[in-house]
């Protein structure tokens, strides 16, 4: 069970390309639990560049697995039932709202809210997605690692569905990779700047330096 506040509730029949399912519902203790997603850097929070990455990509619907918190985002909000049950809960969750969105779009964005550099990520992703075969369920950014980063990614909607239609729980403490495992995905090499989330204050620091803004900036 999950449960929606209001915010792109009438989904027209529309057709799209791509839809979004933006996380921003975590604990972030790492930050004492402080809204990351409502971190500003460069003048706009982490949040509402994520939103504008992906509507610039005309994703619709975007739908955000959180409580609501910035109601002027024309965006779907949904939490899993009951709150905090990790990331793949909040997949779940959302993907229940975008199969209200009639024809459903062919592939859905999977983002974390917490990547400074959203837009080019979107943009790599959006520009990537037409190279890949047929076959290929999705594609995610790697980091210089080459680890696939599975929360910066678009994945076939329909795969998605599947895949998160076999767990148990409504995915509640299940893995990103548990959920993506069975899925081919392209894992493409990526600049580290893309796939650079802010996870600690000293990670914020760094995001604002970059984006030019003033190091006293409150938190």
């Amino acid at each position: 069970m999950t449960r929606t506040t209001p915010g792109r509730d009438a989904f027209p029949g529309s057709p799209a390309q791509f839809g979004a399912i933006l996380l921003a519902g975590g604990r972030a203790s790492r930050v004492g639990g402080a809204r990351k997603p409502l971190f500003d850097v460069g003048g706009q929070t982490l949040l509402a560049r994520a939103v504008a990455a992906v509507s610039d990509a005309g994703a619709q619907p975007i739908v955000v697995a959180s409580p609501a918190l910035d109601p002027s985002l024309d965006v779907a909000w949904v939490v899993e039932d009951p709150p905090f049950g990790g990331p793949v809960a909040g997949i779940v969750a959302a993907l229940g709202r975008i199969e209200l969105w009639v024809p459903e779009p062919e592939w859905t964005f999977v983002l974390a809210c917490d990547l400074p550099r959203v837009d080019a990520a979107v943009a790599r992703l959006s520009s990537d997605i037409l190279l890949v075969p047929s076959d290929t369920d999705g594609v995610c950014l790697a980091d210089a690692s080459s680890r696939p980063q599975w929360l910066t990614g678009a994945y076939r909607t329909a795969a998605l569905r599947r895949a998160a239609g076999a767990l148990p729980d409504a995915g509640r403490d299940a893995s990103v990779r548990a959920l993506l495992d069975d899925l081919a995905i392209a894992a493409i090499a990526a600049p580290d700047d893309l796939t650079a989330d802010v996870d600690t204050w000293e990670d914020l620091d760094r995001a604002r330096a970059a984006a030019g803004d003033s190091p006293l900036e409150d938190s």
